[in-house]
């Protein structure tokens, strides 16, 4: 038995903001001086990103015009995180939604009504009822369909979201799985002024991702199977990537060693997920690699002989959208799955993803033709 990715759909929020513009709000908002400024602007320069997409028009305003952050020089009193999951609870409903049903459009054959699992997926808000039972509603699902919920595992967890996916269609041919991650990284801007700060605030933006998952392909499209999955730990990096919540919303920690930490253990990952299976790294010309950050790809490419090219997809979804933190895989598993024509048949893909912990995801999928 195997399971097979079958469509995947995105959405993003209206305000698609340069990252010069937001680099100027961050400037403003952190009361920089003139060197201070110089320094951020560079950041976000050589971040590789060129917009991201934000539910706050904030970022693209002038103080004074902030309909969200108070219209003071140092934005006190700073919106506190509840103040921050009201803004989630309100957004994160139509974006979810309108990733799925960019999803499914795409799968005409499956019905929402025939769906048989829902898993939701964010770290950036949570509220019960939740996301999960207001997507039964909004997408008319059936009351019956079996929801899980997989919260606050950061960037990486599409990956657990999709081994679930896949344990439960190797277990039942007929299962029809929806999964929805959805993240608003930008209600979490914090004020301050440590390196591991600046950068978060230079990466993240909003956005949702849905993947259709089967037990057996359907439809005239291209499927990736899901053939196996490995998960790996830095505990070394415990301390350099992590996501708490505080009084002023979720802090996020990204210390400039993350890549050097994800260098050390990528060879390791792929080694161990390719051991058992009849596939060798040089077989593998298809890479979706969540973006997490411009130093992130490089240093893998560095470590697996990739060049930048191998990796486009990873690079074209940070340019265009920055990293939103579980959706962004997807993003990038999209735009090869689009792409794929009758002669990729049967070509492996490899896919990593990170996150807290510091933990590394590795994914092994195969091209399925849709003759």
């Amino acid at each position: 038995m195997i399971s097979y990715l079958s469509a995947i759909g995105t959405a993003n929020p209206p305000h698609r903001l340069p990252q010069a513009q937001i680099g100027d709000f961050m400037a403003h908002a952190l009361q920089f001086d003139t060197d201070q400024t110089r320094k951020l602007r560079a950041l976000y320069r050589m971040s590789g990103i060129g917009h991201r997409y934000t539910v706050l028009p904030d970022y693209g305003r002038p103080n004074g015009e902030f309909t969200f952050f108070p219209n003071t020089p140092d934005l006190e009193p700073f919106p506190s995180v509840g103040a921050r999951m009201r803004v989630y609870r309100q957004e994160a409903l139509p974006l979810a939604a309108a990733a799925a049903e960019n999803c499914l459009q795409q799968a005409p054959d499956v019905p929402a009504n025939t769906l048989t699992h829902l898993i939701s997926v964010s770290c950036t808000g949570m509220y019960a009822p939740g996301l999960d039972i207001e997507l039964v509603s909004r997408l008319g699902l059936r009351p019956d369909v079996q929801r899980t919920c997989v919260n606050f595992m950061g960037c990486y967890a599409a990956f657990n979201a999709l081994k679930l996916a896949d344990a439960i269609c190797r277990a039942d041919a007929d299962a029809r799985v929806l999964v929805v991650c959805t993240e608003l990284c930008t209600i979490h801007f914090q004020k301050h002024h440590e390196e591991d700060h600046l950068i978060s605030n230079a990466l993240f933006g909003d956005g949702a991702a849905a993947a259709l998952v089967l037990g057996r392909p359907s439809g005239n499209r291209p499927h990736l199977a899901l053939e196996a999955f490995h998960c790996g730990l830095e505990p070394d990096g415990h301390a350099d990537m992590a996501w708490h919540v505080n009084d002023f919303g979720f802090e996020m920690t990204l210390s400039s060693y993350v890549p050097k930490l994800i260098q050390r253990g990528i060879r390791r990952l792929t080694d161990d997920l390719l051991r058992n299976l009849p596939v060798q790294l040089s077989d593998i010309r298809h890479f979706a690699i969540h973006p997490g950050g411009r130093r992130i790809l490089e240093t893998i490419e560095q470590e697996l002989g990739l060049s930048p090219q191998d990796n486009q997809p990873a690079y074209h979804v940070l340019r265009e959208y920055g990293n939103m933190s579980s959706a962004t895989v997807l993003y990038v598993l999209r735009e090869l799955l689009a792409g794929f024509r009758a002669a990729d048949s049967g070509a492996p893909v490899l896919s990593f993803a990170f996150g807290p912990g510091l933990t590394l995801e590795a994914m092994l999928l195969r091209v399925v033709s849709s003759e």
